[in-house]
C-alpha cells in the first residue's frame, strides 16, 4: 500500500462534528490516520506542504464548507485549480443544503456532496458510509 492511502484530511472547525467523524471512521473499520484542518486556509497549507510530494497527499479529503478564514468553497476552488491535485478525491459534508452551494461544489468537481443530518445517529451514519465507500470500495489513484 502506498503512503498516499494512509491518511484522510478532514476539514472541520466544529470539535463536536470532528469527534463524530472520528467515531464514524472507527465504526467503518478505517485504519487510516485522520488529519484535521479547521479552516480552508489550513487545508491548503497541508495540501501544499513544502515537499508537495504526491505520496504525501491524502487518500480522501472530507470537507465542511463553512469554516473560518478562507472557507471550504475557496479551498475547493484552489484545490481544483491546482495542477498537482487533479485526482484528489474530495467529498463535501456540510450543514448547507443551499442549492447554490451544491451547484458551486459540483461545478468545481467535488466527487460527492452530503448534507450533515441534524439527528446525531444519522450524522454518525453518513460519514461512516462515506468512509466505507471511498476507502473500502473505490479504487483510488496512486
Amino acid at each position: 500500500m502506498s503512503l498516499r492511502r494512509q491518511h484522510v484530511l478532514v476539514v472541520e472547525d466544529s470539535d463536536e462534528d470532528f469527534e463524530t467523524v472520528l467515531d464514524a471512521a472507527q465504526r467503518a473499520g478505517i485504519s487510516h490516520l485522520i488529519q484535521r484542518a479547521t479552516s480552508g486556509d489550513e487545508c491548503l497549507r497541508l495540501l501544499r506542504g513544502a515537499d508537495r510530494r504526491r505520496d504525501a497527499q491524502p487518500a480522501l479529503v472530507l470537507m465542511d464548507l463553512n469554516t473560518p478564514g478562507d472557507d471550504g468553497r475557496e479551498a475547493l476552488r484552489q484545490i481544483r485549480n491546482d495542477a498537482t491535485l487533479p485526482s484528489l478525491p474530495l467529498v463535501v459534508l456540510s450543514a448547507s443544503a443551499n442549492p447554490r452551494d451544491l451547484q458551486f461544489c459540483y461545478a468545481h468537481c467535488v466527487n460527492a456532496y452530503h448534507v450533515k443530518p441534524v439527528e446525531h445517529a444519522r450524522h454518525l451514519e453518513v460519514p461512516q458510509q462515506i468512509f466505507a465507500y471511498w476507502l473500502g470500495c473505490v479504487v483510488l489513484p496512486d
